[in-house]
């Protein structure tokens, strides 16, 4: 059973959940040692290809994925083959195998391999070497990995970490710095510092500048910062929106943020598949309002075409306030090593 992300994993003030987070300790030392270990035992792959790795320091939420296809973007539209490869995670098929948004569900191959192919060629495997290898062969000459920071099997040209910039209301995006499951953190936060090439820092729309302590962070790591646009109004009308991703309560502020007329909002788990149950809760909270239903577009993905037809998706798109000097940052990694 899946469960919702704890609203106060991302608090820096430890008085809230006190007991909790003291019961989990011991978890979350044995998580961080087992990572801690898997990374350091590891002998990276070269696939033949380059790979610009997109991950994150936390278990869900940075916005990874849409950082990952702006990338794609922006190496595509200049001419360089490059193409996503993923875990697949929620999907059943074990791979390699490339996405076809036209023959593939996300049940099969996962919610976010599925978006990222609407763009450019995505691959997903349990094992990335064979998903690198496999995408290498079919001409990928640059590989861009979503999420896999924490994933030492590839040997990477460019290892890039996505932050959640939202620092408003007591929100820190590592936390009190615990690791999985008394925090959000995958690893300690210095660790996976030391394994990361450059910072994206990704904003709401609605904000105006990252917070100077949370760049700070980073160092002398170069940090860039990023965007979150929607790529159209959100439907008119009223509307009862739901989500089920990492921080669903991101989705819903920035919904009222673009101008929704939000009724009401439904959060679900990260990835979850919804019930007929959840389906028939989410109707018959529309019918109250007289509303649509609005979602995530990685939330639209994973439903059957008879229930697309009842909701709306809001899609959003990243964008970096100085696209040139990322994408100078980015072609000077890839540059041949003489």
């Amino acid at each position: 059973m899946k469960l919702n992300t704890p609203r106060w994993w991302y608090s820096r003030d430890r008085r809230h959940a006190p007991v909790t987070r003291m019961l989990l300790k011991p978890a979350s030392w044995l998580w961080a040692g087992v990572t801690a270990r898997r990374i350091a035992r590891a002998t990276p792959v070269d696939p033949g290809a380059a790979v610009v790795s997109i991950g994150n320091l936390t278990v869900g939420g940075s916005g990874k994925t849409p950082i990952a296809r702006e990338t794609l973007r922006l190496l595509r539209d200049r001419g360089i083959e490059a193409a996503a490869l993923s875990r697949g995670y929620g999907g059943k098929l074990e791979g390699p195998v490339r996405v076809d948004p036209a023959v593939h569900t996300a049940a099969d191959v996962g919610d976010e391999p599925l978006m990222l192919a609407q763009g450019s060629p995505a691959w997903i495997a349990r094992d990335r070497v064979e998903g690198a290898r496999a995408a290498a062969a079919d001409g990928a000459a640059v590989l861009v990995l979503d999420d896999g920071h924490q994933n030492p099997s590839l040997k990477k040209t460019l290892s890039l970490i996505v932050v959640d910039g939202e620092t408003r209301g007591g929100e820190w995006p590592f936390g009190d710095g615990s690791v999985f499951p008394s925090g959000p953190m995958r690893e300690p936060l210095k660790a996976g510092l030391a394994r990361a090439d450059g910072a994206v820092v990704l904003l709401p729309a609605d904000l105006a500048e990252a917070d100077p302590e949370l760049v700070e962070v980073f160092g002398d790591l170069p940090v860039f910062i990023a965007r979150l646009e929607a790529a159209a109004p959100p439907p008119p009308g009223p509307q009862v929106g739901f989500a089920g991703i990492a921080k669903p309560w991101k989705v819903e502020r920035s919904l009222i943020a673009a101008g929704c007329d939000l009724k009401d909002f439904v959060p679900f788990p990260d990835h979850a598949e919804l019930s007929d149950r959840d389906f028939a809760f989410l109707n018959d909270r529309a019918s109250v309002y007289g509303a649509g239903l609005v979602t995530t577009e990685k939330d639209w993905v994973r439903l059957n075409p008879e229930r697309r037809a009842r909701v709306s998706p809001w899609p959003v798109v990243a964008r970096f306030e100085d696209e040139a000097a990322f994408t100078a940052f980015l072609l000077d990694r890839l540059k041949p090593q003489s």
